[in-house]
């Protein structure tokens, strides 16, 4: 019994080590894809300032900002990892994983339209205003069906 109280505290150590360190991987996968999509949006509200008229065209930025936006569509999937659904304050629904196989073909799907605005955005602003308009309707397809209005934990 005496060996046995030293094995008993060490997996007890290891275990509260372990949750730590699986909560703390949540949150930060939270906040990694939180961020990723703050920057997918700030580059979308400068195209679509272009789109809109309230920012002037400017092709460089434009390609820019585009180029960004289809780099990001890469990124933010990674930070949806399993448990992910807990932690830090979150939008992501249950479904993300729950319903992984439309979640992956919706991110697919928003990445063929990222694709095609980094290739056009800086094309004139006919062909940005031609582009922006499915990455926005992809993007809210996803939003729709798996995010959240409110923040929850």
């Amino acid at each position: 019994m005496k060996q046995a109280a030293p094995i008993i505290a060490a997996l007890a150590v290891v275990g509260a080590f372990s949750t730590a360190v699986y909560a703390q991987t949540a949150d930060r996968a939270i906040k990694y894809r939180q961020g990723v999509m703050s920057a997918q949006g700030w580059h979308m509200g400068v195209l679509g300032g272009m789109a809109k008229g309230t920012r002037p065209y400017d092709k460089d930025a434009a390609q820019r900002s585009a180029m960004f936006v289809d780099q990001l569509m890469l990124m933010h999937n990674e930070g949806f990892i399993p448990g992910s659904d807990k932690g830090a304050p979150t939008k992501a629904k249950s479904e993300i994983w729950s319903q992984k196989a439309k979640f992956d073909k919706n991110a697919a799907d928003a990445k063929v339209e990222t694709a095609k605005l980094a290739a056009s955005a800086g094309n004139g602003l006919d062909a940005l205003r031609a582009a922006i308009g499915p990455v926005g309707r992809a993007c809210q397809n996803c939003h729709d069906d798996f995010q959240a209005k409110d923040y929850s934990n």
